[in-house]
């Protein structure tokens, strides 16, 4: 089984992810049904579940493929998330040192920002 498809990620659906360079990725994921709050858009815990998976991905690339641990994760919700959209994360590294990664990411829908996030990941 592809490990990003174990435990928790297998409730997450496709979301792909790819390394752009050193320190940019990108990472998309179509909002379903199943990921719609009782108003009928993306629910604010599926917005941050893609934003921490996107940016602990990078995390985890950045830091040599080790192990990586969200420490802090910052998320400010702009625009609704709406059924049959796909997403786009931007996601850069913006500081490394030996045990942290320090990380910025932003969440497009087809025509506007949906969220942005910060955060720090501990290496392990």
């Amino acid at each position: 089984m592809d490990e990003t498809k174990k435990g928790f990620m297998q409730n997450i659906g496709d979301l792909s992810f790819k390394k752009i360079n050193d320190t940019d990725y990108e990472f998309s994921i179509k909002v379903l049904e199943n990921f719609l709050n009782t108003g009928g858009i993306a629910h604010g815990g599926f917005i941050a579940t893609i934003a921490d998976t996107g940016m602990g991905n990078a995390a985890h690339i950045a830091a040599g493929n080790k192990r990586c641990v969200t420490i802090n994760l910052d998320i400010k919700f702009i625009s609704a998330g709406k059924l049959n959209e796909k997403l786009l994360g931007k996601v850069k590294i913006l500081k490394r040192t030996k045990t942290l990664v320090f990380i910025n990411c932003e969440i497009f829908g087809v025509e506007r920002i949906v969220a942005t996030a910060s955060g720090t990941w501990k290496i392990l």
